[in-house]
């Protein structure tokens, strides 16, 4: 990196950098978007009817055309980065007749980054935005990180995410249902809908009756017989006392402990069933590790933090309540902090930072709609733009930085090429083999 830390400039050809595997520019772009497309394909035909069966009942005409058709834009978008990125580095190396420390990532990037987001559905891009800031903002710290810039905090993860919880349970009970946004749909579903602002219980209990009569029948009387068989212990939690502050309907204590229960049930199933999903094949050899893997101490880190993210909170606010004779979109602040500690039983970077970033777009758009800061129209896109350039950047200079999954889908999506080019870089370059592990 060092020769060209003044833009210094190396007369390479594209094929002795970008594509190895053949000398024509337009077949190494072609075959990397044919091969593209089929990796698309297979990657947002899953991503889709996943979205589509979690519904819970049968599609209609309309859906599945919808999604047909979300699939096949999503497809051309993907694709259409992958095929322009290669065409891009080409058409600047035949323009400049060089390569420099730029123009072999990260302008290229960008440009196919704007080129191809504008095929992708409005509605999508701001959660491909939000997802690549994500990657891009952990991909920078690691590079910081590596040249002693910063030096990691031991459980930093869990400081990021309490103080971005607090910032968005703020928001989630000072703002109107009609300034939601897509976020608090699921702190909605974790801490429940009751400490929203300008909650209405009894609109509230129609839709979860509506809800209850599209459930599978076998699931509604698993619950109904659970519910019976549990009917003394919940009247009695139930008629504990209550302050009149509390937007719940029963007691304190039945308030916080139910929530606690069922968010744990719902974290510990879905972490069962991920592990079956995605450790089939060694279950299958192996079909000991099945216990462990449903009952072993890790099988609960999901469950733990959902269930006593949700009930620490609800306690905490009851007791703020209690204490202060009131209500406050406040409380939710130190409620959100010391809640937020329970993600220590299941830390995530990932799930961090995007919290974080989803915190900072919430703010920006409360303080934009008050006419505190100024709107960004293009702000999205432009973002988009930068943290995929980043990325793919890092991807051929210092892989290493990056993170190990989004290493493997550009190497998916690229059908192994991005290793060859990221090895003729680094030769190119006289740089370090920077293999990723």
């Amino acid at each position: 990196m060092v020769v060209f830390s003044k833009l210094q400039t190396v007369p390479y050809s594209c094929r002795d950098y970008a594509h190895p595997w053949t000398d024509s520019c337009t077949d190494a772009a072609a075959g990397i978007g044919f091969h593209s497309i089929q990796e698309c394909l297979r990657i947002y035909i899953t991503v889709y009817t996943l979205a589509l069966m979690m519904r819970g009942r049968v599609p209609t005409k309309k859906q599945l055309r919808q999604t047909i058709l979300g699939i096949i834009q999503s497809s051309a978008f993907l694709s259409c980065h992958a095929y322009s990125f290669m065409l891009t580095v080409c058409y600047i190396r035949r323009l400049t007749g060089n390569f420099n420390y730029l123009s072999v990532s990260f302008l290229p990037a960008f440009i196919s980054s704007f080129i191809s987001i504008m095929i992708e559905r409005p509605s999508r891009r701001s959660l491909l935005c939000l997802y690549v800031t994500n990657v891009a903002s952990e991909t920078l710290f690691r590079m910081a990180a590596r040249r002693d810039l910063v030096k990691p905090i031991p459980h930093g993860e869990v400081y990021i995410f309490m103080a971005s919880m607090s910032a968005l349970l703020y928001f989630y009970r000072s703002q109107s249902r009609s300034g939601n946004d897509s976020v608090y749909s699921l702190i909605s579903f974790i801490v429940g809908p009751c400490e929203q602002k300008d909650y209405n219980a009894s609109s509230q209990s129609g839709q979860v009756s509506g809800r209850a009569g599209g459930r599978p029948w076998l699931l509604l009387s698993l619950t109904q017989v659970l519910n019976e068989s549990l009917r003394p212990v919940v009247e009695f939690l139930k008629s504990r006392g209550r302050h009149s502050s509390c937007p719940h309907p029963h007691s304190c204590l039945h308030y916080t402990l139910h929530s606690s229960a069922k968010q744990f049930a719902i974290g510990y199933g879905l972490q069962a069933c991920l592990n079956l999903l995605l450790r089939f094949r060694k279950i299958a050899k192996n079909p000991t590790i099945l216990g462990k893997m449903l009952f072993g101490k890790e099988a609960y880190g999901l469950g733990a933090f959902l269930g006593g993210f949700s009930g620490l909170f609800k306690l905490i606010l009851c007791l703020l309540r209690r204490a202060t004779g009131g209500d406050s979109p406040k409380h939710a602040i130190p409620a959100g902090l010391l809640a937020g500690t329970t993600f220590g039983f299941y830390p995530s970077p990932t799930v961090a930072l995007y919290m974080m970033w989803k915190t900072l777009q919430v703010a920006y758009n409360a303080a934009s709609a008050r006419g505190y800061l100024p709107e960004l129209p293009w702000a999205t896109i432009l973002l988009y733009c930068f943290s995929t350039a980043v990325l793919f950047h890092a991807a051929v200079l210092e892989p290493r930085s990056l993170r190990p999954s989004y290493w493997r889908f550009l190497l998916g999506i690229s059908g192994g090429r991005c290793g060859e080019t990221n090895k003729m870089a680094h030769a190119m370059l006289n740089l370090p083999g920077i293999p990723i592990v």
